[in-house]
């Protein structure tokens, strides 16, 4: 189909004496030798550039055009430190392709810097969130991006050889468009060819030497886990001067916290469904034991004030001061803190243990890989060229684009050693050691993780080495896949997604309050209040839509294995 455009556009281009270029008809196109590098429209009255050919669907499209090119990328990150264009891997990259990228990212709130510009109407070139953010929806319906297949049909057909099938199936919207292509997403079948290596990044994880200098207690019950939270701050009262915080967690938001509800819902290895309907995990009585047992941390002096008003770049630098006794973490969050502390002392490292457990001690069932991924990237309306910009996504997303931001350019950050593509020496050294300092350095190893596929790169990695190993080992086997739950909270200003925000907001308002209160009647009484306000705000409209939405997943997720 795309050919037969373009022979069509390319006779029309003849005809008119080329006055009108099939650059100049499709609206792409770029100029370069720019000041910025960056790609514009040739004004009216001078040349167009020379006609390109119909794109070859068996040869990646940006090879055809490598002029200089610069896009904006947001990030909807507000921690995202890494800048394009100062490492060794993004220069070879650029080199290579000739697109550079300048990075956008939000000093704050990022959901305040996201709906600013989604009601401006304007964005920038790329875009890359999670994909579970109100505002993917929110710029697909405000037609605020591009379809990234009808994008591919038109300038680059070989993004159909790269592309996942199912990823493209699981991301296609009832207009029959995709507009997300997502990173760190697994398939079923990719679930079934990688299970045994997949590892989880939900962790329940002590400072090794306090866990060992209080004899290795088992936190797996309300009572141990107390106790053990209370025997670290009698025995280690500070660190290095500061006060020991017992227990740490994920940032409090506006909608919850992630470590007390799906990772300690998950350790506590809550169903998601029963006999095909969804189950309420917030009601089911061991979550609200565990969270009772939280609360009764509180009253007990264990819940350090930090805790409530921290956000990440404070947590990591506590972390990398060794002042959490116990995390209920991401392990990747921290994992340079971790060698800051491996260098030091490896002693002083994070190890995963046995964590909160449910009544009869089932193992924890933590979320793997799911086909959602983590974050997924769009391509703007106001993209300066959309040409350019599809035929650099589908290099992002191809095993070239891969494999040149995970092992970066060859001789420098890479060689083949005893027949395999792998680190040199110095730069695997220094991964292992200072992830901060390998990514100024090479920026390789997926610095740019934007379009990542970690399953792409299991080719490329090398073993897993302390203090990572002993994390990542311990996740495995426990490790589930939760694809068919993802994608369906309704968003939006749907009836549903309205109520579903609502019921949000009161869960991060209530979360808190629940922790704080003074008695377990107290509690009783807030959560009783929340259920009553859940089901005002439309509950059972959200669940029905959840309900359809799950059943839909699960049909789709089974037409992927045949």
């Amino acid at each position: 189909m795309a050919n037969d455009r373009a022979k069509k556009l390319l006779a029309l281009a003849l005809i008119f004496g080329l006055v009108f270029a099939l650059a100049a008809c499709s609206g792409g196109g770029s100029t370069a030798g720019e000041d910025q590098g960056t790609a514009k429209k040739e004004p009216a009255g001078e040349t167009p550039k020379e006609e390109s050919q119909p794109p070859n669907p068996d040869e990646p499209g940006w090879k055809a055009d490598t002029s200089p090119i610069t896009f904006d990328w947001y990030l909807n990150f507000s921690w995202f430190p890494n800048k394009w264009g100062v490492d060794p891997t993004s220069q070879y990259v650029t080199k290579k392709t000739g697109v550079d990228i300048n990075f956008i990212v939000p000093a704050g709130n990022e959901n305040e810097k996201l709906n600013t510009m989604i009601a401006s109407g304007k964005l920038p070139d790329f875009i890359t969130l999670g994909w579970y953010e109100d505002g993917v929806q929110a710029m697909i319906d405000g037609g605020l991006v591009l379809p990234l297949n009808e994008l591919a049909e038109q300038y680059d057909p070989y993004f159909f050889k790269v592309a996942d099938p199912a990823k493209l199936s699981w991301y296609t919207k009832d207009d029959g468009n995709v507009y997300a292509y997502p990173n760190a997403s697994s398939s079923p079948k990719d679930f079934e060819k990688y299970s045994r290596e997949y590892t989880s990044n939900q962790t329940f994880v002590v400072r090794k030497d306090m866990y060992e200098a209080l004899g290795k207690p088992d936190m797996r019950t309300p009572e141990g886990f107390l106790n053990a939270l209370k025997a670290a701050k009698e025995k280690f009262p500070d660190v290095n001067g500061q006060p020991l915080i017992p227990i740490g967690l994920h940032e409090f938001s506006e909608t919850g916290n992630y470590s007390l509800e799906g990772y300690l819902q998950n350790f506590l290895a809550i169903p998601m469904e029963k006999d095909g309907k969804l189950y309420d995990r917030v009601t089911d009585p061991e979550y609200i034991r565990w969270l009772k047992t939280f609360r009764k941390a509180e009253e007990e002096g264990l819940l350090a004030k930090d805790i409530f008003i921290d956000k990440r770049p404070q947590m990591e630098e506590k972390i990398a001061q060794g002042r959490y006794f116990a995390m209920l973490y991401q392990r990747s969050d921290f994992a340079a803190q971790q060698n800051v502390l491996y260098a030091n002392d490896p002693n002083s490292v994070y190890i995963a243990v046995d964590g909160p457990a449910n009544s009869n001690m089932d193992p924890p069932t933590l979320a793997g890989p799911g086909i959602s991924g983590w974050t997924v990237t769009l391509i703007s309306k106001d993209v300066k060229d959309k040409e350019r910009a599809i035929r650099f996504l589908t290099y992002l997303i191809s095993e070239e684009g891969n494999k040149d931001l995970y092992l970066g350019e060859k001789g420098v950050t890479y060689d083949t050693i005893d027949g395999k593509d792998q680190f040199k020496p110095e730069a695997l050294e220094l991964l292992n050691k200072d992830r901060s300092a390998f990514d100024k350095q090479y920026g390789a190893s997926y610095t740019f993780w934007m379009l990542m596929d970690t399953n792409m790169n299991l080719q490329w990695a090398p073993p897993s080495v302390e203090p990572a190993k002993q994390l990542e080992d311990w996740t495995k086997g426990k490790t589930k896949s939760f694809s068919q739950f993802d994608q369906i909270n309704p968003t939006g200003n749907s009836e549903e997604g309205i109520a579903n925000t609502k019921i949000g907001q009161l869960w991060g308002k209530t979360l808190p309050k629940l922790l704080l209160a003074k008695t377990d009647e107290e509690f009783d009484k807030l959560f009783d209040e929340f259920l009553k306000k859940r089901e005002e705000a439309g509950y059972e409209k959200v669940r029905a839509y959840q309900q359809q939405k799950y059943e839909e997943n699960v049909k789709r997720l089974e037409e992927f294995l045949k």
